[in-house]
């Protein structure tokens, strides 16, 4: 059996909330020991750590983190620096950060002063999705905690340096988990993508550099630095290194948040810590590995696929967020993709023409196959726009609503056919019509 991550090496050890998530229990558990000491290895140190580590963004692109950070100007000039940790957590499947946030939200905060002091920044925003309250309730007392104890303000943890932590709470919309949207949300204005370049190293917040990071990308760095690149490089496969917070719904026995080694094999994650499928694995039929954006996978690929960034896009689809969302023989594959298809339809922001047209346009012909109402030359029709969408949009979106489609009609063509079959079996006039 595959190794699992063993308890010593997690860094999230209060992800249930089973101990206090307040700041003296969070030093008992590591958060917050030598912080001083890191600091004075300087920026350059730690951004090398964080190269060494491999870690890979965890928001959904994977972009290498130390690298990101290291794009940011090497000198304080005319423009302040910001670090935006982004929070806006709403892929549907994805809720490993609200957990983050709830439970060991001391991590982060600590995260945000190493990478800011990283990459010279002197205040951080942390941008927390609207429907989120409670944990920005957490939060914010997490925060009030850290200010009163002198970890964060000035001369945060006796270091000499200054820095400052703000909360802002977002209204509610999906576009804003996209970083250049969220930073035009945060400067107050409509959440809608930015032209790049010039990318947030360069014009970010108030035209500022600015680096925004995932959560979980941000709580992890702190332990990485205190455990050593090479502890944290251990883990999972080359370019795909490090623990991973996974989050697992549907048909399992136990849904949950757990952290895995990264390279974990996708049937081991679901059957050691979910209980398995429902029904056992052979009634496995579908899973989408990495939220809602990224191309389903059937069953028989499941059986030996790892759960890292290159093992699933070798498999044209993606880690995203890790939230595995499993789906057994009795889901409706087409209905459920076309449910998908109508909540990137509602959630684009409508900047871009083949983003606001093509949404609407995929979810109008999906309710239709999902009860039989098309031909099957629309199939082909479908997955043609679905390519015009994907690629041709300021941001990502138009390729999380394209992605779903595409996986659809590559791994389950088979089952629209055979609903458009019946359909017209069943009402003999409107085959004789398609004909003419």
């Amino acid at each position: 059996m595959p190794m699992l991550l063993e308890d010593k090496d997690r860094i999230f050890t209060n992800l249930y909330g089973l101990q206090d998530p307040g700041l003296e229990a969070a030093k008992k558990r590591g958060a917050w020991n030598a912080t001083k000491d890191i600091l004075a290895m300087g920026p350059d140190w730690i951004i090398q750590q964080m190269k060494d580590s491999g870690l890979r963004g965890r928001g959904g692109a994977g972009f290498p983190t130390g690298l990101k950070w290291s794009f940011m100007p090497k000198e304080v000039k005319d423009r302040p620096h910001y670090l935006v940790v982004n929070a806006d957590e709403s892929e549907p499947g994805t809720c490993k950060d609200r957990d983050i946030m709830r439970h060991d939200p001391h991590l982060l905060i600590e995260g945000c002063l190493v990478a800011s002091f990283a990459m010279k920044a002197h205040a951080c925003y942390i941008y927390l999705r609207g429907e989120y309250v409670d944990e920005r309730i957490a939060l914010q007392k997490a925060v009030d905690e850290a200010y009163a104890a002198g970890l964060i303000g000035k001369n945060a943890c006796g270091s000499g340096y200054d820095f400052d932590l703000y909360l802002h709470h977002g209204a509610g919309a999906y576009i804003c988990g996209e970083e250049t949207a969220l930073l035009e949300s945060l400067e107050g204005k409509k959440g809608q993508p930015r032209l790049k370049p010039p990318f947030p190293a360069g014009a970010g917040l108030y035209g500022c550099p600015t680096t925004v990071n995932n959560v979980e990308s941000i709580a992890v760095a702190p332990t990485i630095i205190r455990r050593g690149a090479k502890w944290f490089a251990g883990f999972g496969r080359p370019n795909n290194s490090g623990t991973k917070v996974f989050c697992i719904s549907g048909h399992v026995n136990r849904p949950c948040n757990v952290e895995e080694v990264m390279s974990i094999p996708l049937r081991t994650l679901i059957e050691t810590h979910c209980g398995g499928v429902t029904g056992g694995w052979g009634n496995l039929k579908a899973v989408i590995p990495g939220g809602s954006s990224v191309p389903c996978l059937p069953s028989d690929i499941c059986d030996g696929v790892l759960m890292d960034f290159d093992a699933l896009r070798d498999h044209r689809s993606g880690l995203g967020t890790a939230a595995v969302i499993v789906m057994d023989k009795s889901t409706d594959i087409v209905r459920a993709i076309a449910r998908i298809s109508y909540f990137y339809k509602h959630e684009s922001c409508g900047q871009c023409t083949p983003c606001r047209e093509g949404t609407g346009w995929m979810w109008r012909v999906l309710e239709r196959m999902a009860i039989g109402d098309a031909t099957t030359a629309e199939i082909d029709k479908l997955l043609d726009v679905a390519g015009q969408v994907e690629g041709h949009t300021i941001c990502a979106l138009g390729d999380a609503a394209a992605w779903p489609v595409q996986g659809l009609i590559r791994h389950f063509r088979h089952e629209i056919e055979e609903r458009i079959n019946a359909y017209r079996a069943d009402r003999p006039h409107v085959a004789m019509a398609a004909a003419e």
